[in-house]
C-alpha cells in the first residue's frame, strides 16, 4: 500500500522529474523540479491554490515515482522525452503531430541534386525551410532543376558515369547528363552554387539572365524558347514576391505567440530563415482552465523543439518565461551553437510578435465557433433531450442506445444496437443480434428478445467483474436512456423487460407520424411535442436513421446466397433445381417475394403448385404483419 503522506518525506531537494500513476498504474502526469521535494508536496498541500484541473489530477493519483538527475537541464530533457513517451492526459498537450517540408540541395555529393524532405538530417547536405505547402516547395524544385540543369537522378557519381545512357532530361534539355561526363564537375558546381544562392532568396541574377536569355532568343525568332523563358522569369517573380523582408539581419529565428481561453490554446509560429519570414504555422493546445501565457508557451517550446528537426538560433516570445534560461541551454545542446530567448519590447521584433499574436487570435476565434456549432449540434443537442426528460447524468457523457429490427418478410431478423455519447456515434460500443427464439414477423417479440439478452449479458458481466473475473465486458456499460424506435409499443416492452431484470433506466419512444417522420417524444405514458427546427429534434433524427442504417446493413450482410438457399428450402415443393431455377430468374429473394404466381409458374421447371407455393409461403407471413 502506497502512503502517499509518508513518500513525501522521502523525496530529495534534488533537480528531477516526477510521474504521477493512478490506481490502473496510467501514467496521468509528468513535471520537472529543481526541488523535488518542494515541488511535489504543493500538489498535496490544502493551503495551494491550485486549478481544476490540477484538482482532478491530485483526486486521481494513487501514487508517484521520481528520477533524479544532476542538473534541470537534465531534468528538462527527461520531462520532453517522457512526456512525449507517455502522452499523460492532464499534461498540456500539443493536439498536432505535424512534420514540414524542406528543400534538401545533397552538397557533400561529387555531383549534388536538389530533393524534397521531410526530415532535417546530419547528412552533409543542406535544407532550405521549413515550409508549408509541399506544393510550394516542389514547384520551387522543378524551377530550379530547369533553370540550373540539376540532374534528379539517383546513380551514384562519379561511379556510375558513363554507365548507360542519357535520360530523357538531357534531351528536354532540363539535364546536362553528368551521368556520361559531358559536364566537369567544377561547372556543375558552379550551377549548383546558383541554385543554393536563388534559394537564399538572392533573385536578381536569376531575374537578369532569364531576361537576358528570353530578347536573346526573341532577336533569333525562336519565340517558343522566348516564351519559356518569359513563363521562368514569371515564376522567378511569384516566389520572389511570396518572400517578405522582416529583419535586416540575415538569421533564422522562430517568433512565436499565443492566444488562449478556458481551456483551449492556439500557439502561432512565424518561420523566419535567413531573413524572410518564409512561412507560418498554428497549433492546437488543450490545457489547464485559464492555464497562464507563461505556461502554455513553456509548455509547447518543450515539446515542439524535441520533435522538430530545425532549432533556430533565435526564438522571439511576448513574455518571458521563468525558465528561458534552462530552455535555452537544451535548445544549444540540441543544436550543437547557442540559441537566444527573446522577449522583444520595440522595432520589428515586437511587430513580429504581435502579428503572430494576432493571427493565433484569428484562428482560436475561428475554431472556437467551429467548436460552439459543433457543441450545439451535438452536445447540446443531448442535454437539452435529458432536460426536457428530466433526466440526470451523472457522468455527463449523455450515453444513449437505440435499438432497431430488420427482417424479409419475417424472415432472417435481426437486430441493432447504437450508442451515442454526448451527441455523437460511438462506433465500436455498437452491437448486433441475429434473432434466434422468433419465427416470424413479430417485431414486439424480436425486441424483446434484443432488449433481453443485452443487458442479461450486462449483469452477467457485472457480476464477472465483480468477482474478478474480467475487468470489462462488451455490455457491461448501461445507458443513461434507452430510445425505441416507435410510440407507446415498443417503450412498454423496453420497460417490461427491465423491470424483469431489476434495471432502471429510462425509456424514451421516437413517435413517427403518418409519413414515417419523427413527431414527438413518448414518455412517461404521453407524448411530448418537440420543435422540427430544433438541434435536438436534428438529433433524435440521426439517431433514428442511425439505428435503422445499422439494422439494415446487418440484414443485408446475411441475404447472401447460403442464405437465400436456405429459405427456398423450406418451401414444399421446392427442391435444388426449382430454387437454382428461382434464383437464376430473379436474383433477390425481394424479387422472388414481389412475383406473382404467373411469373412465378413461367420459371423454368416450375408449375402452379409450386409457384402457389412459393407465393403463399412468403405471403402468409406478409398477411401477419
Amino acid at each position: 500500500m502506497f502512503d502517499i503522506q509518508e513518500e513525501l518525506k522521502k523525496l530529495p531537494a534534488s533537480p528531477g522529474v516526477y510521474l504521477m500513476h493512478s490506481a490502473n498504474e496510467e501514467i496521468i502526469y509528468v513535471g520537472k523540479a529543481i526541488n523535488l521535494r518542494n515541488r511535489v508536496r504543493q500538489y498535496f498541500r490544502e493551503s495551494t491554490n491550485k486549478t481544476s484541473k490540477i484538482e482532478r489530477m491530485v483526486s486521481n493519483i494513487a501514487y508517484f515515482e521520481y528520477i533524479v538527475t544532476d542538473s534541470e537541464l537534465e531534468a528538462l530533457i527527461l520531462e520532453c522525452n517522457l512526456i512525449k513517451k507517455h502522452r499523460p492526459r492532464y499534461n498540456t498537450m500539443l493536439k498536432d503531430d505535424k512534420t514540414y517540408p524542406y528543400i534538401k540541395v545533397t552538397v557533400g555529393e561529387a555531383f549534388p541534386r536538389i530533393l524534397f524532405s521531410r526530415s532535417m538530417n546530419k547528412d552533409h547536405s543542406r535544407y532550405f525551410g521549413p515550409y508549408t505547402s509541399a506544393g510550394s516547395v516542389n514547384d520551387t524544385i522543378e524551377l530550379l532543376r530547369k533553370i540550373y540543369n540539376v540532374r534528379s537522378c539517383r546513380k551514384k557519381l562519379p561511379e556510375d558515369i558513363g554507365k548507360g545512357r542519357p535520360c530523357l532530361n538531357y534531351h528536354i534539355k532540363q539535364c546536362k547528363a553528368p551521368c556520361m561526363g559531358y559536364i566537369s564537375s567544377e561547372d556543375y558546381k558552379k550551377n549548383v552554387d546558383e541554385a543554393v544562392e536563388f534559394l537564399n532568396g538572392k533573385y536578381d541574377k536569376v531575374l537578369k539572365m532569364l531576361e537576358e536569355k528570353m530578347y536573346k532568343a526573341s532577336e533569333n525568332m525562336d519565340f517558343e524558347k522566348a516564351a519559356d523563358y518569359r513563363d521562368l522569369l514569371n515564376s522567378v517573380r511569384n516566389i520572389a514576391q511570396k518572400q517578405k523582408i522582416t529583419s535586416d539581419e540575415f538569421m533564422d529565428r522562430d517568433v512565436i505567440a499565443y492566444a488562449s481561453e478556458d481551456f483551449d490554446a492556439v500557439v502561432q509560429v512565424f518561420f523566419v530563415r535567413e531573413g524572410k519570414l518564409v512561412g507560418r504555422e498554428h497549433f492546437h493546445l488543450s490545457t489547464a482552465y485559464m492555464a497562464t501565457g507563461e505556461q502554455i508557451l513553456s509548455s509547447f517550446i518543450k515539446q515542439y523543439y524535441s520533435g522538430t528537426p530545425f532549432v533556430p538560433k533565435e526564438i522571439l516570445l511576448p513574455i518571458e518565461l521563468e525558465d528561458s534560461e534552462v530552455i535555452s541551454q537544451w535548445l544549444s545542446r540540441i543544436k550543437n551553437s547557442k540559441v537566444r530567448i527573446l522577449t522583444p519590447k520595440k522595432g520589428e521584433k515586437e511587430k513580429m510578435v504581435e502579428l503572430a499574436a494576432k493571427n493565433a487570435k484569428i484562428v482560436l476565434d475561428q475554431d472556437k465557433d467551429k467548436i460552439k456549432r459543433d457543441e450545439e449540434r451535438t452536445i447540446g443537442a443531448v442535454r437539452q433531450l435529458f432536460e426536457i426528460l428530466g433526466i440526470y447524468s451523472k457522468s455527463e457523457t449523455y450515453r444513449l442506445e437505440a435499438f432497431d429490427i430488420s427482417n424479409t418478410a419475417g424472415l432472417l431478423s435481426v437486430g441493432s444496437m447504437i450508442v451515442y455519447e454526448k451527441g455523437k456515434p460511438k462506433r465500436n460500443d455498437y452491437r448486433k443480434f441475429k434473432i434466434k427464439t422468433i419465427i416470424g414477423p413479430d417485431d414486439y417479440g424480436s425486441m424483446r428478445e434484443v432488449l433481453t439478452r443485452r443487458f442479461t449479458h450486462g449483469l452477467e458481466e457485472m457480476k464477472e467483474a465483480n468477482e474478478g473475473d474480467i475487468n470489462y465486458g462488451k455490455f457491461t456499460r448501461f445507458p443513461e436512456l434507452i430510445m425505441m424506435d416507435g410510440g407507446m409499443g415498443q417503450v412498454n416492452i423496453a420497460l417490461e423487460v427491465l423491470e424483469e431484470l431489476g434495471v432502471n433506466i429510462p425509456v424514451c419512444g421516437m413517435v413517427k407520424d403518418d409519413h414515417h417522420r419523427t413527431r414527438g417524444l413518448y414518455f412517461n405514458g404521453e407524448e411530448l411535442p418537440i420543435d422540427t427546427h430544433g438541434e435536438m429534434f436534428k438529433l433524435i433524427t440521426r439517431v433514428q436513421d442511425e439505428a435503422h442504417r445499422f439494422a439494415i446493413e446487418f440484414h443485408r450482410s446475411l441475404r447472401g446466397k447460403n442464405q437465400v438457399k436456405s429459405i427456398l428450402d423450406d418451401i414444399p415443393g421446392i427442391g435444388p433445381t426449382r430454387r437454382r431455377a428461382l434464383m437464376k430468374n430473379f436474383k433477390t429473394i425481394e424479387d422472388i417475394i414481389g412475383a406473382q404466381i404467373e411469373e412465378l409458374a413461367r420459371v423454368d421447371g416450375m408449375n402452379v403448385v409450386a409457384a402457389e407455393n412459393v407465393y403463399e409461403f412468403f405471403h402468409n407471413h406478409k398477411e401477419k404483419q
